[in-house]
């Protein structure tokens, strides 16, 4: 009899656990159809020209997303190209190289960052970070590389390389976090062996650690890329918020959520909010998609490679 209680207890209880995880999928199903629903009069009207159309006209009610596409891109691909190896870097560092003390200080630095408010970034990057580009660094890039297109143009330090820093700021702890943990799930018997053909420590980390952690540092850099796409406020204060094409990363620029942020209250038709809500749609769809792809990257890494026997 206590077996058969005990035994109910445990369906019970594993049909609650189980309610609550199909929960969240519910949940994010019913995001996305309220998104889409609300984007159904856009899709109607513009079709798959919305996104290769850069025309963005309130008044007239013509809405292409091209240009927030672009700038959403740009802005997120340049805060990687900073972030990356900086972020490997500090990873590296914790994960090997470091003593506990440091590794434990440092650790919780990085994490403390990832706890600031996106609005406190916003706030830096509008008093200290853009004064400090407009007046020392892209007239430093103006003269050193004015020669290519990216380089052209009048510093002004609330453009697109203000928003690709700010999010370089932003997205570093996430990667550099996640990446410290791939490296640590790397099997000791790997680095051991290769001590012992006499490897440096630098040689143990670059032919046994990062191989074995290349498709987990990805996932990484992936999940940095996924908060970079859908990142709001700080971007919206710094990136200038225009709804143009430019080569020149001197050049204001919009990203798909800074548009959103800027126009959603403000939007005085229902085609202009149909237009806003699928760019949601879209940032929604690619974000979510990056970040299963990352997970998976990062799950494949801590799992035992084929054929291993667990404690063994």
């Amino acid at each position: 009899m206590l077996g058969r209680e005990a035994n109910r207890g445990d369906r019970l209880f594993g049909l609650a656990t189980a309610a609550l995880a199909a929960s969240i999928l519910v949940v994010l199903v019913a995001m996305a159809g309220a998104i889409a629903a609300r984007s159904w009069p856009s899709l109607r009207a513009f079709g798959l020209g919305f996104l290769s159309s850069s025309q963005w006209d309130p008044v007239r009610e013509l809405f292409g997303g091209l240009a927030f596409l672009h700038g959403t891109l740009v802005s997120s691909l340049l805060a990687l190209l900073i972030a990356v190896p900086v972020a490997l870097g500090v990873a590296v560092m914790l994960a090997e190289l470091a003593p506990a003390s440091v590794r434990q200080s440092v650790g919780f630095a990085i994490e403390l960052l990832a706890a600031v408010p996106s609005v406190v970034y916003g706030l830096w990057g509008i008093f200290v970070l853009a004064p400090l580009l407009r007046t020392h660094v892209e007239p430093l890039l103006a003269d050193a590389f004015g020669f290519l297109p990216t380089f052209r143009g009048t510093p002004r330090g609330v453009d697109m390389l203000a928003g690709g820093v700010i999010l370089a700021i932003m997205i570093l702890p996430t990667i550099a976090s996640v990446a410290r943990d791939v490296l640590r799930a790397v099997p000791k018997p790997l680095r051991e062996a290769a001590l012992a053909l006499g490897a440096t420590r630098w040689e143990v980390v670059r032919i046994a650690v990062l191989p074995y952690a290349r498709s987990g540092l990805v996932g990484a850099v992936l999940l940095g890329l996924g908060r970079a796409l859908g990142e709001t406020m700080a971007v919206t204060m710094v990136i200038g918020n225009r709804a143009e094409i430019s080569a020149s990363l001197f050049a204001p620029g919009a990203t798909m959520a800074s548009v959103i942020a800027n126009e959603y209250a403000e939007a005085a038709s229902d085609l202009h909010l149909a237009a806003l809500s699928e760019l949601g749609l879209v940032l929604f769809g690619v974000t979510l998609l990056l970040n299963i792809l990352a997970r998976l990257l990062v799950w494949r890494v801590g799992r035992p490679p084929a054929g291993a026997k667990v404690g063994a």
